[in-house]
């Protein structure tokens, strides 16, 4: 009989996580849910501050799915999930960068419209 608590494999040799590696994510994704909720709810900070903790616990939280549930890691597939993760991270700051900059420029050097309550 095969013991079912080791890591399971697949064909291809890639290993899946544990049944403890499952239960960590869980519980680390449950805390990093429950501390911005309760920064909402209570608002014992203001309100720029709770933002950006928000925001922050949500990158703390996608890192967490990515290495717990997704399995991604510098060995997982000789390392072509990570680079396409960063490959992709860097399309999107790019393209993000880009059009914020592409926008800014167009509001700022766009004619000024004139105010129609001002008007005749």
């Amino acid at each position: 009989m095969s013991d079912h608590s080791h890591e399971t494999t697949h064909e291809s040799g890639e290993a899946h996580g544990s049944m403890r590696d499952y239960v960590i994510g869980f519980v680390l994704s449950v805390i990093l849910t429950a501390i911005p909720f309760w920064l909402v709810m209570a608002r014992p900070l203001e309100g720029g501050i709770t933002a950006a903790l928000i925001v922050i616990f949500a990158a703390v939280q996608m890192v967490v799915h990515m290495i717990y549930f997704l399995h991604m890691s510098p060995k997982s597939e000789d390392g072509w999930t990570l680079t396409s993760l960063i490959f992709t991270l860097i399309i999107v700051t790019i393209m993000l960068a880009g059009s914020l900059w592409v926008m800014y420029h167009l509001n700022t050097n766009m004619m000024p419209m004139p105010d129609m309550s001002q008007l005749p």
